[in-house]
């Protein structure tokens, strides 16, 4: 009997702790994103923290690509400008992307080649909830949340009145400059923060160089102004940021498409008269069409000790953004997308009530989407989104108990098209049992509701960026899921551990179905469609501390995504993936890290959907760490695709035409003071 390998994964769990010759206490971080403050072996559902070298080493200039190594999470790739992170098979709306705490308000969720406006460069710590996180931030984060935590506020003035970090790196795949910069400077209560990126990267180069994967090129620029007032209790202060992108439209192809009859899209005619298919030609000659994206970005951020009676903590978050995009093809701007949109949420720490600890809160949130143009398949829309939430925890000896309730309303207002109006409630139950010393083992149970999107509801209109017609449902119904889990964690020792296994049922899943209608052009024609669900999966990873200065890590996960009743399996899952990587201390303040992993080939396939093969990646790094003047500083070099091999990424709508990047050596130097 062939044996998957994930089950090695678990077969390595359950080595002894007897292989710790002395424990070994490991750093772990409170996560800012779970509301009640607990570190992540406290938690009952799983969570990542990437912060120090790891994120020095990790971060690219998607928040996908830099998250890509964390078992069950995966980068939805559109090009280099683009990567979205996938967490357990889900991607879109359905992963919220969360700056401190409150949306990024970009439009990345409304289609995969739009960028999300998160700087990793920027990023002090990333955390990613994996599972569903609907309780704090909406019924659409069913897969997870990522929070990127930065620093354009500041919450404490510098003890010597100023500090900062600068920072050059290059990269040889695509000709790749970024330069980043950060100034806190302060004095009493008073502090100012000041920051931002510059990235100009060419079109980078694939398996075979000297071939290059055309339009491929990622110019950003992000800038940041911020000031606090800093008291005893706690902090109140405000940034505006501004970010400036421009990336190429990977496998967008332009094409005349018109309605032949109700609901019954065309794209292209073989009987084009000369004109048009000059016009054509035109467009092929002039190059990769690109998106050239502007953010304006206003947040308010504050925390306050004891605010009220029987309440230890007040947290505020406040965001408002005045996003634009234009796609350009043929030197003209085809499409413009605006997005004018709000967040803000209060969250209340009550202190201990008959041995229950806990948050309530409210969330409203604020969308104004236009979109405009040849390929305005969205009519302009209102969504309002209001939510009110509660999360409690109960201790009892070795046991901790989680409960918490939601309950959101949303209407959208559509031009031309019927108004919607939907109400949905999530509740979860869960407990974390610290059944052994440095052992602990986390259950829980959720129901979710995620309420159908504007695009869900209202498409109707050719999308050149993934080659389709899409087709929404105003009579969508929300989505219910129902999902459970496990978890068992070594969080001390030399041997420690992380592994989950998770079923998630969700009755009436929103997915973007091909209808097998080809419509001429290289077009499909997908519909939204409602159909129950299920999905499936483990992952994790194992670490043996082989000795003070070498360790061992294996890491694996798999997902997989399927219709109920007969219906096949779901478009654009990520294949399994198995790995393991080598850590060393070398002398001299030198680390290293070698890392190889399989990635399988995707097989089980939607309707219409081909297989995408497998392939295997080897990356290294070294970071070396030195102080020169009461300044630290740290010089890295890291390799990836050391192979050079040629990869696909399944859950691309373009994986068919686009490669990923070839082999790469990345050089970097960083300073702090």
């Amino acid at each position: 009997m062939k044996r998957h390998p994930l089950a090695w994964t678990f077969g390595l769990s359950l080595v002894p702790a007897a292989w710790a010759s002395e424990p070994l206490e490991l750093e772990s971080t409170v996560v800012s994103a779970s509301a009640l403050a607990k570190k992540p072996h406290e938690m009952t559902t799983p969570a990542e923290v990437l912060e120090g070298d790891a994120l020095i080493l990790r971060r690219e200039a998607t928040l996908g690509e830099t998250l890509e190594g964390l078992p069950g999470v995966r980068s939805a790739s559109f090009g280099a400008g683009v990567g979205r992170p996938l967490i357990r098979g889900q991607q879109g709306a359905r992963v919220k992307m969360l700056s401190d705490g409150v949306d990024t308000l970009d439009a990345s969720s409304v289609s995969p080649d739009h960028a999300v406006s998160s700087e990793p460069l920027l990023a002090e710590r990333i955390e990613v909830l994996k599972g569903p996180a609907t309780l704090l931030y909406g019924g659409g984060a069913i897969g997870g949340v990522v929070n990127t935590i930065d620093k354009k506020v500041p919450t404490t003035v510098p003890e010597k009145g100023y500090e900062g970090e600068l920072e050059l790196r290059a990269n040889s795949v695509a000709n790749e400059g970024s330069g980043v910069f950060g100034i806190t400077a302060g004095s009493g209560n008073l502090a100012v923060r000041v920051e931002g990126v510059k990235r100009q990267a060419d079109d980078y180069e694939i398996h075979g160089s000297p071939s290059k994967q055309d339009g491929s090129y990622n110019d950003t620029d992000t800038f940041s102004l911020g000031a606090s007032y800093i008291g005893e209790r706690g902090y109140l202060g405000a940034a505006y940021s501004e970010q400036n992108n421009r990336y190429g439209l990977l496998g967008h192809q332009h094409a005349e498409c018109h309605l032949d009859g109700p609901a019954a899209w065309h794209c292209g005619d073989e009987h084009e008269d000369e004109h048009e298919g000059e016009e054509h030609d035109e467009h092929a000659e002039e190059g990769v069409p690109y998106v050239d994206l502007r953010q304006y970005r206003w947040d308010l951020r504050g925390e306050l000790a004891d605010p009220l009676p029987g309440f230890e903590r007040a947290r505020l978050r406040v965001a408002h953004s005045d996003y634009r995009h234009e796609e350009i093809e043929g030197g003209k701007v085809d499409t413009r997308f605006d997005n004018d949109a709000s967040d803000a949420r209060l969250e209340l720490t009550h202190q201990p009530l008959f041995g229950w600890h806990g948050v309530l809160g409210g969330q409203s949130l604020r969308r104004d989407f236009e979109a405009t143009g040849e390929e305005a398949y969205v009519p302009p829309t209102l969504t309002r989104n209001h939510a009110l939430f509660l999360l409690e925890e109960y201790t009892a000896g070795a046991w901790r108990y989680e409960v918490g309730l939601r309950h959101e309303w949303q209407d959208i207002e559509a031009e031309g098209r019927p108004d919607t109006d939907h109400r949905g409630t999530s509740f979860s139950a869960g407990a974390v049992w610290s059944f052994a010393p440095e052992y602990s083992l986390g259950f829980s149970l959720s129901r979710s509701q995620r309420l159908p999107s504007a695009e869900e509801l209202y498409a109707d209109g050719p999308h050149a960026a993934t080659r389709t017609v899409e087709l929404g449902d105003p009579e969508l119904d929300e989505e219910t899921s129902h999902n459970a889990e496990l978890t068992l964690r070594k969080f001390a020792g030399r041997t420690t551990f992380s592994l989950t296994l998770y079923r998630n049922r969700v009755d009436d899943y929103i997915y973007a179905a091909d209808t097998g209608r080809d419509i001429g052009s290289g077009y499909r024609e997908i519909e939204y469609r409602q159909e129950d669900a299920l999905f499936t999966g483990v992952e994790g990873e194992v670490r043996f501390q082989a000795s003070d200065a070498t360790a061992v890590t294996l890491f694996g996960d798999q997902v997989r995504g399927k219709l109920l009743n007969g219906g096949g399996d779901l478009p654009r899952i990520p294949a399994g993936r198995l790995g393991v990587r080598f850590d060393h201390a070398f002398a001299s303040r030198l680390d290293g890290q070698l890392e190889f992993y399989r990635v399988d080939h995707q097989h089980r396939l939607a309707d219409f959907e081909t297989k995408t093969s497998g392939y295997s990646m080897l990356g290294a790094n070294l970071i070396h760490h030195g102080t020169l003047r009461h300044v630290d500083y740290q010089v890295y070099l890291k390799g990836d695709n050391l192979l050079d091999e040629k990869a696909r990424d399944h859950s691309s709508f373009i994986k068919d035409d686009v490669v990923q990047p070839g082999r790469n050596l990345t050089l970097g130097a960083r300073m702090t003071f």
